[in-house]
């Protein structure tokens, strides 16, 4: 059986397409060390025709709409073509935060109180603070990398979130105060737990892709039965949503060690100092190995369609 080609999607239409492009470009490189690989860019909600119908896996670094949300997936899983990470249908699920959320509360892992709503039919800044509490986080229902966040405080701050709001699905969330931290799981495992500190205290877009704005520590400084503990709510949220090969769990812990579930990323950032690979290094595999492991699933599902045929 000829070897198959690691074939990395990279770009995609979506606001988070630069962040992709590096990903992209660094999965493939590390890929390369082990695989016959190439690089797709894709600039279309569609299949690339230089995919061709050679012998291939995908791996895709499409980060945000289409490429996140279960899109690219389904075009895939449609075109018979194998693929690493999560499938089409958890993929929209995670996408989602309000059905994350609720998919993940069954499971027994601890999310905030929320609102979900569209942008045609806000709610009024009242109401969400009568719902909440005065400290309010609202942000996009189906979108990454801190797109559009806002960190409110009293009626006039959520007001002003709300105004240039106008169409879209929107989540509102109290906000919990705590710790930030990030846990990447491989294979339906834990591997290490990042603890993020922005200077500005929020972890929003310009923390996380503007150079000396974010403190990370790799592992984070916590008792052992603590990291257990959201290790252990990482590999559940996981679970409940249907996750395979590999995400990263992002969670606040609060004063009394309480993981809150944030939301669940299945195509994380992936270049060298993104937060799954930082995650991965707590466990001793480094860039190279990680993506390796990433896409060993994908292989194995190969392996196995094509002793049928």
């Amino acid at each position: 059986m000829k070897s198959p080609i690691i074939t990395v999607f990279y770009g995609g239409t979506s606001s988070e397409r630069e962040v992709s492009l590096g990903s992209g470009k660094a999965c493939a490189l590390g890929l390369t060390t082990s695989f016959p690989t190439r690089l797709v860019r894709i600039d279309t909600n569609a299949l690339p025709e230089a995919i061709g119908n050679e012998p291939q896996i995908v791996i895709s670094t499409l980060h945000g709409t289409f490429g996140e949300d279960g899109g690219m997936q389904g075009l895939l899983e449609k075109a018979g073509i194998i693929y690493a990470g999560c499938d089409a249908a958890s993929s929209a699920l995670t996408m989602d935060k309000s059905a994350t959320k609720a998919a993940c509360v069954k499971r027994g892992v601890k999310t905030a109180k929320s609102v979900t709503f569209q942008g045609a039919e806000k709610p009024t800044a009242s109401h969400l603070v009568d719902a909440l509490g005065q400290e309010v986080v609202i942000k996009p229902n189906s979108e990454g990398s801190s797109v559009g966040l806002s960190i409110c405080s009293g009626i006039k701050e959520v007001e002003d979130a709300l105004s240039p709001i106008k169409s879209g699905s929107w989540i509102a969330e109290s906000r919990i105060r705590g710790r930030e931290l990030s846990v990447g799981v491989l294979g339906g495992k834990a591997m290490g737990i990042v603890e993020i500190t922005p200077k500005s205290g929020v972890y929003d877009f310009t923390s996380k892709y503007t150079k000396g704005m974010t403190q990370y520590q790799a592992p984070a400084p916590l008792e052992p039965a603590v990291t257990a503990s959201v290790q252990a709510a990482a590999e559940l949220a996981f679970a409940a949503c249907g996750c395979r090969d590999y995400s990263r769990v992002d969670f606040i812990l609060t004063e009394d060690n309480t993981p809150y579930l944030l939301e669940i990323n299945t195509l994380p950032g992936m270049k060298e100092t993104s937060l799954l690979p930082m995650s991965a290094r707590c466990i001793g595999l480094d860039f190279t190995s990680l993506v390796q492991e990433m896409v060993k699933p994908a292989l194995a599902r190969y392996q196995a369609a094509h002793k049928t045929l």
